[in-house]
């Protein structure tokens, strides 16, 4: 059934994309904020017991749908699998600002670029600027974050949804992501804990992700840049080690400036940034390793669907 179940939510998703700003979505952050402002007395347990609060309410509820259901009929249990998959894993989510600025640049249509790729990113961070960015700048922060979305919207929560039963699995990553991000100041009790709980939460995936690129792209640069990372003392930064790997994989440059600096003087191992600068090229090539990543996931997850079945 979860194999079909994603199946389906992947096309659906395609079809018909789930807004950014869509009901679900919007119900948990307002969730969100209203819990924070109610219990947040500036303690560290108040932030933990808030994240704990709001993840296993939610967690409950679709365990508790899902029992239910499968009291009903097991195909009512199919279409609960499909739902929190359409909600919770999609590349549409995020392809379209991608798809949009790989048109501009391809057009020769800079300034229209740097604008798309302002306000894509500015949903993140507000203070991020792309004016005056050049076309290697506006292709090397396209492709890393396009990497790093793809990992958040489609590999996170889809490593999830294999390891746990049921549909608890990318409800429980896509919860950890979003408190992450809506709670993102680290100064504050909650931020602090929601950033720490979604790092033990991304620990596998992320690793996953990164090994997923080195297979399908080029393994040895891959693997080369992934070292890299781990010897200079970033490889509890998941964005840093998805750069870095994804960027191997890919033979680009991706990673920030200041980072592959960062690199090249804490690595024991001497490590120098390898690859091209990143070109409009690089944008069909980050699309390619992305869909090749997932075919190769998928593929693992339909032969692990049919070892059960021949199991029984």
């Amino acid at each position: 059934m979860g194999f079909l179940a994603l199946i389906i939510a992947l096309l659906i998703e395609q079809a018909r994309p789930l807004p950014v700003n869509n009901l679900v979505h919007r119900a948990i952050g307002e969730a969100a904020d209203l819990l924070m402002g109610v219990t947040n007395a500036g303690e560290r347990r108040h932030g933990a017991a808030g994240w704990l609060a709001l993840v296993v309410a939610v967690l409950l509820i679709i365990g508790l749908l899902q029992w239910l259901l499968a009291k009903v009929h097991p195909l009512a249990v199919l279409g609960l699998h499909v739902a929190v998959l359409y909600y919770t894993v999609g590349f549409r989510q995020f392809s379209h600002a991608f798809t949009e600025i790989q048109l501009l640049l391809a057009s020769g249509d800079i300034a229209a670029a740097r604008r798309v790729l302002g306000d894509w990113l500015r949903t993140e961070d507000p203070e991020f600027s792309a004016q005056d960015a050049s076309v290697t700048e506006i292709c090397r922060v396209t492709v890393a974050n396009a990497l790093v979305a793809s990992h958040r919207h489609v590999f996170g929560p889809i490593f999830w949804y294999v390891i746990l039963p049921g549909p608890i699995g990318p409800v429980l990553y896509r919860l950890a992501e979003m408190l992450a991000r809506r709670w993102s100041d680290p100064q504050e009790v909650y931020g602090r804990f929601a950033q720490t709980a979604y790092r033990l939460v991304d620990w596998l995936p992320i690793r996953m992700t990164v090994a997923g690129f080195a297979i399908v792209g080029s393994f040895e640069d891959a693997v080369y840049a992934w070292r890299g990372a781990v010897a200079a003392g970033t490889a509890d930064d998941q964005r840093a080690l998805l750069l870095a790997a994804g960027g191997g994989a890919l033979g680009m440059r991706i990673a920030d400036p200041a980072l592959e600096a960062r690199w090249a003087q804490d690595s024991e191992q001497g490590y120098e940034p390898q690859g091209a600068e990143p070109g409009v090229d690089g944008l069909r090539s980050a699309v390619g390793l992305v869909w090749r990543s997932v075919v190769l996931w998928v593929s693992l997850y339909a032969m692990l669907t049919i070892a059960t079945w021949l199991g029984r």
